[in-house]
């Protein structure tokens, strides 16, 4: 699955209020005790991910015979506009994959039903703090952690050799010498990154002690000098011996992985959603052959990527019969056994430390992932947060193909936020 930034944008949904959200997405009644019927929509790929939920599904069923689960899969950039929708008026799904980037905005409209000592969240404990921190708003959990994820450095092991490199690049200085020195030595770009798609640009804010708004001082950040540095930083990364020039075009992130997946080029900032793909370019035949590292540190010298993932949430206007079903749902998707199967069809990354069986841990794309977790930063509870990636990544490509100054852009980017954040400081 491609991580991808929604374009939409949740500030209207956050004036809907819980009347309006209607009745059961499933659109029948039922007892606790009866049979029912549950809706699940699932946002995952639906040709390398979503099969291997359905098997889980599967499972589910057999283990709860009065519960059935219409299973629908919504594309991953449509789905929060989808939810938005469906949930401000009828047809919501009773239990959904959200990204952690929405849950909160949810949560705030009054879409999501608190999920604390229900059966859907039996022991929170067995789940990393810092996902379940992206759960939450204002003191209560309104998401199970299902999956996780983080950006790292993703590099050809074999070009690096062949190129005389022994160690992966620890700042953004080395990697653009590797860059230079790779595309002498083989003949082949170094590095490649995202243009205009800000979650990418994040470890550069990240590795300046930064972020776009500061949530507890309720500052708007992201045009400040720390900010501005980072991104100085980030442009350069476009420009040099093995660096290739920003790509703005629709199909710029199959092109960076088709580059990356067949030896074309040797290093990428991307996630663990896509290692499956990764695995079946030429270059990966040997899935040894893909390295994973922190992304590269800035001035501060620590590294820092955001973590993203998806948790799994419950309608709060389903009637109780079928949120009784949904919270069971979500505990089964999440439990021990379940993420386990999914992370080894999948290769993505459990949100429970006892699923990191040795099976799982066999993987070397997970393996190196779990070693990157712990430099991850989880987003602020912030409703808005998400949707202040969208005028970053207008702005960004822009400054990444210099037809704007970083200055100019990152105070179009303040001024958006403004709107969307009347109550913070500029």
């Amino acid at each position: 699955m491609r991580r991808g930034i929604a374009a939409s944008v949740l500030v209207a949904a956050l004036a809907v209020s819980l009347a309006a959200c209607g009745s059961s997405g499933s659109g029948s009644s039922g007892s606790a005790s009866g049979p029912v019927t549950i809706t699940y929509w699932d946002t995952s790929n639906a040709t390398n991910e979503a099969p291997n939920y359905q098997d889980v599904v599967k499972k589910f069923e057999a283990a709860n015979p009065g519960i059935t689960v219409n299973f629908v899969n919504v594309p991953f950039d449509q789905a929060q506009d989808k939810l938005q929708t469906a949930m401000g008026s009828k047809g919501a799904p009773d239990v959904f994959r959200s990204d952690v980037g929405w849950t909160a905005a949810f949560a705030k409209s009054g879409f999501l039903t608190p999920l604390d000592g229900t059966a859907a969240l039996p022991d929170a404990s067995a789940f990393e703090p810092s996902l379940i921190k992206q759960a939450q708003y204002q003191g209560k959990t309104y998401g199970v952690p299902l999956v996780t994820d983080t950006l790292g450095l993703l590099y050809n092991k074999a070009l690096f050799a062949k190129a005389g490199i022994t160690a992966a690049p620890k700042s953004w200085d080395e990697l653009k010498a590797d860059a230079a020195t790779i595309k002498d030595k083989t003949g082949v770009d170094g590095f490649e990154q995202r243009a205009g798609d800000s979650y990418y640009a994040m470890p550069y804010l990240y590795g300046e002690g930064t972020d776009m708004v500061d949530a507890g001082a309720k500052k708007i950040t992201v045009n400040k000098p720390q900010a501005a540095a980072a991104i100085a930083t980030y442009q350069s990364m476009f420009d040099g011996p093995g660096l290739v020039k920003a790509d703005v075009t629709t199909d710029s992130y199959a092109h960076m992985m088709d580059a990356f997946n067949n030896g074309k080029v040797a290093a990428i900032v991307n996630g663990p959603w896509e290692i499956t793909n990764i695995y079946k370019g030429s270059s990966f035949t040997d899935h040894t052959n893909l390295g994973i590292a922190a992304v590269p540190a800035g001035s501060t010298g620590k590294p820092g990527a955001p973590i993203g993932g998806h948790n799994i949430c419950v309608f709060a206007g389903s009637d109780a019969a079928h949120q009784a079903a949904a919270e069971k749902f979500a505990a089964f998707m999440t439990s021990a056994d379940s993420e386990s199967y999914i992370a080894q069809k999948n290769s993505t990354l459990p949100t429970r430390t006892d699923a990191y069986t040795a099976d799982v841990k066999a993987d070397p794309g997970i393996a190196g992932f779990q070693q990157i977790l712990s430099v991850g930063q989880p987003r602020p509870a912030l409703p808005e947060y998400s949707s202040l990636y969208t005028s970053l990544s207008t702005n960004l490509g822009k400054i990444a193909q210099n037809q704007q100054s970083i200055q100019a852009g990152l105070d179009a980017t303040a001024q958006d936020y403004t709107k969307l954040l009347p109550d913070f400081a500029k």
